[in-house]
């Protein structure tokens, strides 16, 4: 295996970024994910069970990210069961991914320290407030991903494992300085053209078609001007947001809730705590007697600690709550402040330890949570009117299925109507993907465009709730030739008018291409235009891709090529210089970078490739979309 591997790494092409399988780790909720196995389960992994839990929330996870980053964008892909299924899918696919590299971690013994993921999370400057590591930061920015101390500090010790693994298979990458020429000179390199156009609208102008000509056309391509379904709807929207400015709170309430929920206004018992880290039983003891000499704690910690990160703040480790707090520190059973324990051996050595300050336990008044109260219970009390709401209009949609009139006088509030839309218009009061499928599933619909049946209650996100009735329908069906003709005409005019230019242009080229070419380009009335600079963009148009396709010139003389811009006309292309490109010495040494992470994440692909490949991988029922 390790053969193939330095064979893939010597390839010079662009793949998956390591960072970006990284980052998979955290996105992807294998906090759990080296739990036992049940019956139900996703995948094994060489006999390793990926569990349905473990793979529903790394599909949730995935959602929530991509919920934050595209906002409603999102809801409209949600709304794709292709594409839910592709993202459980690739969920599944990353899971797998970090068991393999679990595995081989073992395999090859690499290993990661508490005191190492302890440091990793204190150095993380996403929890740190002015340089220092904050607790309280902690605990906000991985209860937001949804993660407890516990699986996030296991999510940290994967990530760790598999930077261990990236410098196992991408140091020993190099990329020659011809090789860097090389690619420089290709990748930046800058053609000069010129171009001459035939104008496809002007041909079109010109194009005569016959009757036969259109109903021909008409005939072949009768899918493209079909008239899609149609409907008018009536429509009752329930909001419980709307609910809730009008439901009342009363003193008595609040006081209520107050007393029956004291435990959520509470702050727990906080303390704060110093810490000298020494190597050795005798380097501890040492340090120890010199505290009781009465050397100073902190100037201890600064010159003495092997912890780097707290030992600048003369062993300083910050506010902790209970559930933050290490079991070394609990069994040191330090109760008073100033107190300093002895010396306490742990996995990553031995430290001393000394309790700097005690925060008890408080609850806050009720005066300091009133107003959390009170919107919170009228929230509960509107959600409650609304599920009465809901209840009472259904009944009535039922009860009277001729029309809304009966749920309008339930509701309190008049339907609302639409104009006629299709399935790809809807209109903006009513997208939602519930609505709209009940609406066009075809169980709303009467016969021959009469009016439907009530809908049952349609629940969407964000607590609403509709009730529809569909007004009139038209049937999907083919617009008639007449409805379309100038449409038609148009089409075929420009399609003769396309296959003109081409022909035109071919027969340039090749006068071109004979030497020719001045006295035909004379008599096409065309001519090429001013000299252009391209070169290649990261999505080349068709355009780029054509003129790179062409020789370059030999002895100073042009080499010529028909192509296709963007609007369809035929473009005569006279490419008359290739210079090659370079890389400016300020960014040489980012250019070879670069190069140098290409050839390492081709090394690292080339290693999960070879995992998947000899692995035994059986995918269990939790793997489908439930």
């Amino acid at each position: 295996m390790m053969d193939n591997l330095r064979a893939a790494s010597n390839n010079v092409v662009l793949k998956i970024i390591l960072a970006l399988i990284i980052l998979s780790f955290i996105l992807t909720g294998v906090g759990n994910y080296l739990v036992g196995g049940s019956g139900d389960y996703a995948a094994k992994v060489n006999g390793q069970e990926i569990g349905r839990a473990q793979l529903e929330q790394a599909v949730q996870n995935q959602r929530n990210r991509l919920q934050q980053q595209l906002g409603d964008q999102f809801s409209e892909l949600a709304g794709s069961d292709g594409y839910m299924q592709q993202l459980r899918q690739e969920s599944l696919s990353n899971l797998i991914d970090v068991t393999l590299l679990d595995q081989y971690s073992k395999k090859l013994g690499i290993t990661v320290s508490d005191q190492q993921i302890k440091d990793a999370i204190f150095a993380t400057p996403q929890f740190q407030t002015d340089g220092r590591f904050d607790n309280a930061k902690y605990l906000q920015s991985i209860q937001s991903m949804g993660y407890s101390a516990d699986n996030f500090a296991l999510l940290m010790k994967q990530q760790l494992i598999s930077q261990q693994l990236e410098q196992a298979y991408g140091q020993s990458d190099f990329v020659l300085p011809v090789e860097s020429k090389a690619m420089a000179e290709l990748l930046l390199q800058v053609r000069d053209v010129q171009t001459a156009i035939l104008d496809t609208d002007a041909l079109a102008a010109k194009q005569q078609v016959t009757d036969a000509e259109l109903q021909a056309f008409y005939d072949q391509n009768k899918n493209s001007f079909m008239s899609p379904e149609q409907v008018k709807v009536s429509y009752i929207e329930m909001d419980a947001a709307a609910m809730q400015g009008k439901t009342d709170v009363t003193d008595a309430d609040i006081s209520a809730y107050y007393d029956q929920h004291k435990s959520e206004f509470g702050q727990p018992e906080r303390r704060r705590y110093s810490v000298i880290v020494l190597k050795s039983l005798a380097d501890a003891d040492a340090v120890a007697a010199e505290l009781k000499k009465g050397t100073d704690f902190a100037e201890l910690a600064k010159t003495k600690s092997t912890d780097a990160l707290s030992a600048k703040q003369g062993g300083d480790l910050g506010w902790m709550e209970p559930e933050t707090t290490l079991p070394e520190f609990k069994n040191a059973k330090l109760t008073t402040k100033g107190q300093v324990s002895g010396v306490i051996k742990s996995d990553s050595g031995f430290f001393i330890l000394r309790l700097d300050d005690v925060t008890p336990e408080q609850v806050k008044p009720l005066a300091a949570v009133r107003n959390t109260i009170t919107d919170k219970l009228k929230q509960e009390k509107s959600l409650d009117a609304y599920y009465a709401l809901q209840q009472k209009v259904s009944e009535a949609a039922t009860n009277d299925n001729e029309s809304l009139a009966s749920a309008e006088e339930v509701a309190g509030s008049k339907a609302l109507h639409t104009d006629w839309f299709t399935q790809n218009q809807i209109p903006a009061g009513i997208n939602f993907k519930p609505v709209v499928q009940a609406i066009f599933d075809g169980g709303l619909i009467g016969q021959d465009g009469s009016p439907g049946s009530n809908s049952d209650i349609i629940t969407v996100d964000g607590d609403r709730a509709f009730v529809v009735r569909v007004d009139a329908h038209k049937a999907e069906g083919v617009k008639p030739f007449a409805e379309v003709k100038d449409q038609v005409t148009t089409l075929v005019k420009r399609q003769k008018a396309q296959d003109q230019a081409r022909m035109d242009g071919e027969k340039l080229l090749a006068a071109l291409k004979e030497g020719k070419g001045d006295d035909a380009m004379k008599a096409a009335g065309l001519s090429f235009g001013a000299s252009q600079k391209v070169q290649r963009s990261q999505q080349p148009s068709a355009f780029e891709s054509n003129v790179y396709a062409l020789p370059q010139p030999q002895k100073g003389q042009p080499v010529y090529g028909l192509t296709q811009d963007n609007r369809g006309n035929s473009v005569l292309v006279k490419l008359n210089a290739v210079t090659p490109g370079t890389v400016p010495e300020t960014d040489t040494a980012r250019f070879n970078q670069e190069m140098q992470q290409t050839s390492s994440n081709v090394t690292f692909d080339a290693l999960l490739t070879n995992l998947r490949q000899e692995a035994k991988i059986k995918y269990g029922s939790a793997a489908q979309n439930q």
